[in-house]
């Protein structure tokens, strides 16, 4: 006949101690630390989100922004953001500060006409807005408040392929005093891919 085996208070310690230790290592296996890497990763993704809640792409006589809509539209699919496109035109202190200007509406209308058509190719709910104003940088900033914005894209300066400056002023002092992330987009010289394929 064999003695019972009786358990002691060590051995229940002893015991429970390499228990717990074998479940720590067990858990640690299962969920090893993030890499540098996969940190840096995971932190741009959630400034992607955070950038990507409300989206303005501006327009302006002298910012053409066409070829960042698609990747404005893209952008706001992806991350279900809401999208305005505005086109400000700067009004001189000469003339009253709703005074018509038939050359620079009929402009914007084209401008925010194509802004809605790339919006409607991919798949987008867009809303426009012609804003007069005597500061392009200002009613910029005034819209981006009152929008709560995100972001706020920017194409180039429509001089810039010809005199190598593809920022203006203007460009650079939204970008210096927005309080949201500026996208500013400058056209390669081999032209865009951002178009929506047919």
């Amino acid at each position: 006949m064999t003695d019972a085996v009786t358990p002691t208070a060590v051995g229940a310690a002893a015991a429970l101690f390499l228990a717990v230790v074998i479940a720590c290592t067990f858990w640690w296996m299962l969920h090893l630390p993030a890499t540098k890497v996969e940190k840096e990763a995971k932190e741009a993704q959630e400034g992607l989100h955070r950038m990507a809640g409300s989206i303005v792409v501006v327009f302006t006589p002298e910012i053409t922004s066409r070829h960042m809509m698609a990747l404005a539209a893209r952008l706001a699919r992806g991350e279900r953001s809401e999208l305005l496109a505005i086109y400000v035109i700067e009004m001189p202190y000469t003339l009253p500060p709703d005074a018509e200007m038939p050359l620079e509406e009929r402009e914007a209308l084209d401008a925010l006409g194509a802004a809605e058509t790339i919006a409607k190719n991919n798949g987008i709910t867009i809303r426009t807005e012609i804003v007069k104003a005597r500061s392009t940088k200002q009613a910029v900033l005034d819209i981006a408040k009152r929008e709560q914005a995100n972001l706020l894209v920017v194409g180039d300066h429509r001089e810039g392929k010809y005199a190598g400056a593809p920022l203006n002023r203007t460009i650079e002092e939204i970008a210096a005093d927005a309080k949201c992330d500026v996208l500013i987009g400058v056209e390669g010289k081999h032209g865009t891919i951002l178009t929506q394929p047919q």
